[in-house]
């Protein structure tokens, strides 16, 4: 996200004499917010009609009631066309009641736009409405419908009843088409008829055959017929039948519906003509590019179809601001359509800044700045260039306590497939990229380098976005091992073997598919993503001829190689309602799991899943949960709890509160698993098991405030831990006494919605 964005944590802590004053803080923030929820209900108590004059009221609710029994009928239909809209209580009319009667008073313009004004009830609008969804009924197909309205005064406040009846509807028992005779024009049009929507048995409504000539008009433009549109199409029904049938005549007409007869002319196909593209001389591009992502051809024949792909192919470039391709029949040669590109190109290069600060209970303080470059032309081929330096400084003041962490990282990415056919991929642009980084990781227990490099191809086809690496490639290395940590060790094979050198070759890949790809989506969507990455077995086809380290495992360049597989799948599913799709229900379900073999033990650190954070399970600390039932490890200073496998489900109920300010109520439970047993003979808590699937759930519960300012969503999180699958049986559920000591609770601010 460009500019700044801030990640805080803070956690609980021991309620014992004295509370730290980082806990003290954390508590404050925690009773701030459940203030300012108690004070939200406080408002609904005050009026929001005391500035009313004499004689006016607040329309405060309209109802649509729909009589008669129509299954395919709901009030969600004519809802919209309803032509006063009703606003019952907000917060936003009483913040705008703050400022009094006086219109030129200062505090009163303030409070005024802080908040929303009342909807006076007008009398006249009910009158519209009514004519306004009898209309719309006919539009649907309900022929003769009556719409009645009951208006009912309840002091100063008017709720307005419609009550509609629908009329009848006529089922298509035969249609006939009628077409000119001219040309191949009616041979052309007939090759659709199994997809024309319009079918026997289908109600009579005039939004069908509309839809359907909208659906039609664009099927004949894509065969060459560049002119035609839906104005060409006439239809006639009969609805005199008393057995509530009617004849359809579908008719196509060599003139449009505004045209008188002596208008007609016979449907010319069309082929392309001259083609021109044209960009401001300042774009340093080499033509031969813009000319590859342009299918349009002169002498082919006219399809709308090519002439939108060509569009999303230059918009998928990310150089320009806008696309305009303007169609024109030719002055010069008939039945020909040149075709003139107009390219307005956007900034080509920048910085953006990411910034992320965290402190917690225990006193860790940490900055996490990320500076990043991009370049969208580098090399004058819509190449684009982004380089980036971040850090991560964690550490407790006045103590010997810290970690550092360094990276820098470049990327480039290529407007094409290389090593591909492009005759695969004429619908979109796809695009291939080359990535290396550095990492280097000082942390109390080791130090540690990670060299990384990746070679891989993205794309997207309407709303599916793919990515595959078929090469990725790391190579990490620790060394400066703490001697008690080292020792540690071997108490704990699965930590003993994700901290040591490996090297990792393989290929992975993501498929993401949405409803609703815009940042900040106001409707209802859903999406799916798919993760899968593997590594070390193509490496393994060459292992006779490896060296073999202590532990046995085959080496590169003295480096034990990681064998593994890794999926993880998320489904998210979002539903807006309420007015202007004000209120949301977020949910999200993530299921992952790897497996190591061969040449490993375990999965590699970097592979592993974690639980807890702003964007997890939000009554813990990023990287504090699980696994399973197993404790806090101890012999960290940062909590690194991980695991070979991960489920968890997150629930957030979203609603308007006042100006831009909203509010959430949320649920998360989830854990992370280990799926090899550690201990042969041991109890293995960390282990996944049905039998101890409940027990070893993570459960929490909270409250939220979010700040949308439209280029930035701010958000604060209190998450109160309902179940705790690390403490001691009989003590996991945990109650509001629990809250407020070490572990109770967390306190998160972020960026974004967490899903």
């Amino acid at each position: 996200m460009n500019g700044a964005a801030l990640f805080l944590h803070m956690e609980g802590s021991a309620g014992i004499e004295k509370m730290p004053s980082n806990a003290r803080k954390s508590r404050n923030i925690l009773a701030l917010m459940i203030l300012a929820v108690i004070s939200c209900l406080f408002v609904a108590s005050c009026s929001t009609t005391r500035l009313l004059a004499d004689g006016e009221y607040r329309l405060n609710k309209n109802k649509i009631v729909i009589e008669g029994g129509d299954k395919d009928l709901d009030a969600s239909k004519v809802q919209s066309y309803v032509r006063q809209k009703a606003k019952g209580w907000g917060p936003g009319q009483v913040i705008y009641n703050w400022g009094g009667k006086n219109p030129n008073s200062f505090f009163t313009k303030i409070f005024r736009r802080m908040g929303s004004a009342p909807v006076i009830y007008n009398s006249a609008m009910v009158e519209a409405s009514e004519v306004n969804i009898a209309n719309r009924l006919e539009y649907l197909g309900y022929y003769g419908s009556h719409v009645d309205a009951d208006v009912a005064v309840n002091g100063k406040k008017v709720f307005v009843t419609y009550r509609v009846r629908p009329g009848n509807r006529y089922t298509i028992r035969d249609i006939t088409y009628e077409l000119p005779l001219d040309g191949e024009f009616s041979s052309d049009f007939m090759s659709d008829s199994s997809a024309i929507t319009i079918k026997k048995g289908d109600y009579l409504s005039e939004a069908s055959l509309e839809a359907e000539t909208a659906r039609g008009a664009s099927v004949v433009r894509d065969v060459g017929y560049y002119e035609f549109n839906k104005n060409y199409y006439f239809f006639e029904a009969d609805t005199l039948s008393r057995d509530g049938t009617a004849a359809l005549r579908f008719m196509v007409k060599n003139y449009t519906r505004s045209e008188n007869p002596s208008a007609a002319k016979p449907f010319y196909k069309y082929t392309f003509g001259d083609v021109s593209m044209s960009w401001p001389v300042t774009l340093n591009i080499r033509p031969r590019v813009l000319r590859h992502i342009n299918v349009i051809t002169p002498g082919a024949p006219y399809s709308e179809d090519i002439v939108n792909n060509t569009y999303s192919r230059l918009s998928a470039l990310r150089l320009w601001n806008g696309v305009n391709v303007d169609l024109r029949v030719s002055e010069d040669e008939p039945a020909k359509v040149d075709c003139d590109i107009n390219l307005t190109p956007s900034q080509l290069q920048g910085f953006k800044l990411n910034l992320e600060g965290s402190t917690n209970s225990s006193g860790l303080l940490g900055i996490s700045p990320e500076l990043s470059y991009y370049h969208k032309n580098i090399f004058h081929g819509a190449e684009t260039l982004t380089l980036s330096f971040m850090g991560n400084f964690q550490f407790k003041p006045n103590q010997n306590v810290r970690s550092t962490e360094l990276g820098a990282s470049a990327s480039i990415g290529i407007p094409k497939f290389l090593l591909l056919p492009d005759r695969l991929f004429r619908r979109a642009v796809p695009r291939t990229e080359f990535s290396a980084s550095f990492n280097y990781q000082d942390r109390p227990e080791y130090k540690r380098t990670i060299i990384s490099t990746t070679y891989g191809y993205t794309g997207s086809h309407k709303n599916l976005y793919y990515q595959f690496q078929p090469a990725q490639l790391s190579i990490v290395r620790l060394f400066s091992l703490d001697p008690e940590f080292f020792d540690s060790l071997p108490n704990n094979p699965a930590l003993a073997n994700a901290y040591v050198d490996h090297f990792d070759l393989g290929l992975g890949g993501t498929l993401y598919y949405t409803t609703d790809a815009s940042t900040n989506p106001h409707s209802s969507y859903h999406y799916v993503r798919f993760q899968f990455s593997s590594a070390g077995n193509l490496l393994s086809l060459f292992k006779d001829g490896m060296k073999t380290n202590e532990q046995g495992r085959r080496t590169v360049w003295n480096t034990p190689y990681s064998q593994y597989v890794r999926a993880d799948l998320t489904l998210g599913k979002t539903w807006r309602f309420g007015k202007k799709d004000a209120f949301g229900l977020a949910t999200r379900l993530e299921g992952g799991i790897g497996w190591a073999y061969g040449n490993s033990f375990t999965l590699p650190y970097e592979q592993q899943f974690s639980g807890g954070g702003a964007n997890s399970l939000r009554g813990w600390a990023a990287r504090s949960v699980g696994p399973g039932n197993d404790k806090l490890e101890k012999i960290f200073v940062i909590p690194s709890q991980t695991g070979d496998m991960k489920l968890e489900a997150n629930a957030e109920l979203r609603f308007p509160l006042v100006w831009k300010l909203a509010g959430a109520f949320f649920v998360d439970a989830g854990n992370v698993w280990q799926v090899k047993r550690v201990d042969p003979e041991g109890e293995n808590p960390g282990l996944f098991t049905w039998r101890n699937l409940g027990e070893s759930i993570a459960l929490d519960s909270g409250i939220g405030i979010r700040l949308d300012l439209n280029f930035i969503l701010v958000r604060l999180d209190a998450g109160l831990v309902i179940h705790d699958p690390s403490r001691d049986y009989g003590e996991r559920w945990v109650g509001p006494r629990g809250w407020i000591k070490s572990g109770g609770y967390g306190v998160h601010f972020g960026v974004g919605y967490p899903f």
